[in-house]
């Protein structure tokens, strides 16, 4: 094994930043409907609405920062070795088997990652952001005979993003239960919290493959 530096320090702020403020918004968001009682209707409203332009604060940020370092790059989606990374994650990891794809600096992700990220990227946050702007400001844009919004019901806009609110939900309990699917269960977690994540040597891996060939014929 060997450690290398493969989280930034902007992403990773970046990434529990908005960890942090999906799930205030699910809370906040829920108490608005009515799910349950914690900060009371008025607050939850303000702290949810808040909470909505921080995160629409980060999202800027972070679409510049990918740009500005070519980290976008990262979320290419590709179709190599797509099909042993949904078996390793279906049967592959619960029979002990090797991770089929590798981890570096200029690929941090493994191809179902990045086809889950882009959809998160530009589907879910996108809708759930634009029906809650929509939500927020129906009034004005209706008062103001805005065209595009007219012909939508307040109720459409507050269908959308409730289901964005769950996907999000759904996304956040997926993605924790994926973090302990790596060399250790907290071993994905510490990475994201230092930047520096420990994976397998090639030179270590090819002793080990000489070694079983070894072992085979004798």
């Amino acid at each position: 094994m060997k450690r290398i530096y493969i989280y930034k320090r902007f992403e990773r702020f970046w990434h529990w930043s908005q960890a942090a403020l999906i799930i205030f918004l699910d809370i906040t968001g829920f108490e608005v409907h009515g799910t349950f009682d914690i900060f009371g209707f008025e607050q939850a409203a303000r702290f949810h609405r808040v909470a909505s332009w921080m995160l629409i604060v980060l999202v800027i940020f972070a679409i510049f920062w990918h740009f500005a370092t070519g980290e976008w790059k990262q979320y290419l989606p590709t179709t190599k070795k797509l099909k042993e990374q949904i078996l390793y994650y279906s049967f592959g990891m619960f029979k002990g088997e090797p991770h089929p794809t590798k981890k570096t600096e200029l690929s941090k992700m493994n191809p179902l990652q990045r086809l889950v990220y882009l959809g998160f990227k530009l589907f879910l946050i996108p809708v759930t952001i634009i029906s809650g702007i929509l939500y927020m400001f129906h009034k004005t844009i209706d008062a103001n005979d805005v065209v595009v919004v007219e012909d939508i019901p307040l109720e459409g806009i507050a269908f959308w993003h409730t289901l964005g609110a769950f996907l999000l939900m759904i996304f956040l309990v997926v993605h924790v239960y994926m973090t302990t699917t790596g060399h250790t269960p907290a071993s994905n977690i510490k990475a994201m919290l230092t930047g520096y994540e420990d994976v397998e040597d090639e030179n270590e891996e090819q002793k080990s493959e000489k070694v079983e060939e070894n072992e085979t014929k004798l």
